[in-house]
């Protein structure tokens, strides 16, 4: 006979899962459906902004008398004359989201690498945390100190540039040059600041899971610190790098204040050039706020925000195949 509470009791018994099985608990199918429902939120949110955008420059796209993707013409004041072209804010765009990482990307593995294997723990914490503070400064203090604190600095530096490498058209002196550092060169200094918390601290992250064994394997080899990091820590963190640089690239495609403050527009055709000024996409919306006045034109600068859009979903799906074909691999 059994007593009350015991294996044998027929109440126990209903609740107890069978051999093998899970317990299907009311709290366990609610947290079920709150995490179903987030995610399907999310991808409904983003489907519904894609949408929108669509739905809202057709009309511009269909009134639009130049070639939306390959003209430099920017004309929308007059609705009877529209004609819009998002060349030039492309390459703007991708340039100075290009020179900000490829300064940021070293900058960011070299801290990463002294916080996870050369510092201290007395040390790295508190350097960490300062990290991390960049990311809160505001986009607006970052471009008010690029522009009237930085670029005075950077001038000796793009000289030098143009000066040795003009042959070049990359360093070639562009339409905007050096007065006031309104330039790519300078923005792109500016914006590789902002992304060095997002590199640096997923980087770090993905450093501090190497395992153990592996690093003490290699010390017990004999091999130096900077071996083990060569053939341990970056061989295991590289799919992580890759990643979070794809990340902070989508950051930059879409940082919209620091640029606009940076960057001088310019008449003239874009060259290709770090010393050109001009338009990113983001700026160039934010910066004709006062021309959303009829739908038509507002169009236009939906049209390349939707670009835009397309252009970041598609690094930050870049970036999660990256982590995805990592994890398959390993």
């Amino acid at each position: 006979m059994t007593g009350y509470g015991s294996p044998g009791d027929d109440g126990d018994r209903g609740r107890r899962a069978p051999v093998g099985g899970t317990v299907n608990r009311p709290g366990d199918r609610i947290f079920r459906g709150l995490a179903t429902a987030s995610g399907a939120l999310i991808v409904a949110s983003i489907v519904a902004i894609g949408a929108f955008l669509l739905w809202q420059a057709i009309p511009a796209l269909r009134l639009n008398q130049a070639n939306f993707f390959t003209s430099a013409v920017w004309q929308t004041g007059d609705v009877a004359d529209l004609a819009f072209g998002i060349r030039d804010l492309v390459s703007v765009t991708v340039m100075v989201s290009v020179v900000a990482l490829v300064i940021a990307m070293p900058v960011s593995l070299g801290i990463a690498l002294f916080l996870t294997q050369y510092a201290p723990r007395h040390l790295a914490r508190p350097f960490s945390y300062i990290i991390d503070l960049l990311a809160a400064v505001p986009s607006i203090i970052f471009g008010l100190w690029g522009i009237q604190v930085l670029a005075p600095a950077l001038s000796p530096v793009a000289r030098w540039l143009n000066d040795n490498l003009a042959f070049i058209p990359f360093f070639a002196t562009g339409n905007v040059g050096f007065a006031g550092g309104g330039n790519i060169f300078t923005a792109g200094v500016v914006l590789a600041v902002m992304l060095l918390p997002i590199i640096t601290n997923v980087t770090r992250e993905v450093f501090q899971r190497t395992p153990t064994a592996q690093v003490e394997g290699a010390l017990a080899l004999g091999a130096t610190r900077w071996e083990v990091i060569r053939t341990t820590v970056l061989p295991f963190g590289k799919a992580g790098y890759v990643s979070a640089s794809m990340l902070g690239l989508g950051r930059a495609l879409g940082e919209t204040i620091a640029v606009m403050v940076i960057l001088s527009t310019s008449a003239d055709t874009f060259g290709w050039s770090i010393f050109d000024g001009g338009d990113t996409i983001a700026s160039k919306i934010a910066r004709s706020a006062a021309e959303f006045s009829d739908p038509r034109t507002t169009g236009a600068f939906i049209a390349a925000g939707l670009v835009l859009f397309l252009l970041t979903f598609g690094v930050n799906a870049a970036a999660r195949s990256i982590v995805a074909g990592k994890k398959e691999y390993e």
